[in-house]
């Protein structure tokens, strides 16, 4: 099942009717979200918003794997990742289990 992808301006367009706010404020406080939440993970912290789920930095090992073109092992570098993982009312709200 295919759904379709709600962008930047359409979520400003929900958050500024749910808070019966312009969408010049809407448009402030979403980027000052995002802004924030980029600076803690990149930092090294967690955040966690109850209910909604948690941004983290997550360290992936180094490995092995295959260039796509020729079929070559290559090694992958290990990295730092930012994670995203929901919380139980987010996932709830997205597969109820009744």
């Amino acid at each position: 099942m295919r759904t379709k992808a709600m962008n930047k301006g359409e979520l400003i367009d929900a958050i500024a009717e749910k808070a019966e706010v312009s969408k010049k404020d809407a448009d402030v406080v979403l980027t000052a979200l995002i802004d924030s939440i980029v600076e803690a993970v990149s930092a090294g912290e967690k955040v966690s918003l109850v209910g909604f789920g948690s941004f983290e930095p997550r360290d992936r090992q180094a490995r092995e794997g295959r260039n796509p073109k020729t079929g070559d092992k290559m090694t992958i570098a290990a990295t730092r990742i930012p994670a995203f993982s929901a919380g139980k009312a987010f996932k709830e709200k997205v597969a109820p289990s009744d």
